[in-house]
């Protein structure tokens, strides 16, 4: 799979961790960055991961900030983006499951590196379940659809 990463300062060490990981697993890795702990803002890197998972350079995208929210907000500005803030395996199962969701979201600030590593294999192992699931995962990247449908 193709995984793109992105962060802030706040976890910059998470995403080097998890960015090991991958590529030891297999996967084609692009880390957008930031290389280093020094302060940037979230929002930057939220949204050069969702253009980039938006444009199809890769299947899956892995936000990480302090405490997740924030990066997981600006990914979650592009409407071809399906963003799930995850502290669990299950949950990271039932984004994919579920929301059919693109990219993860962590925060370094709640959560460990072999929690994080878990969320992460859950969530890359999760199937979309289509079904019922479907018709609520098209009004998340077409948000007209919910207006015309109520």
């Amino acid at each position: 799979m193709r995984i793109a990463f992105a962060s802030d300062h706040a976890a910059v060490d998470l995403k080097a961790a998890l960015v090991a990981w991958a590529q030891g697993a297999g996967h084609d890795v692009t880390d957008l960055g930031p290389e280093t702990a020094a302060r940037v803002d979230y929002p930057d890197y939220g949204y050069r991961l969702a253009e980039y998972v938006a444009a199809g350079a890769a299947d899956f995208g892995v936000a990480l900030c302090g405490s997740g929210i924030g990066i997981s907000i600006a990914v979650n500005r592009n409407h071809a983006c399906r963003c799930a803030l995850v502290s669990d395996p299950f949950a990271a199962t039932l984004a994919r499951q579920h929301n059919d969701a693109n990219v993860i979201a962590m925060g370094a600030r709640l959560i460990g590196p072999d929690m994080a590593q878990a969320c992460l294999e859950s969530f890359l192992a999760g199937q979309f379940a289509g079904g019922r699931h479907q018709p609520r995962v098209d009004k998340l990247g077409a948000p007209a659809l919910e207006r015309e449908s109520a």
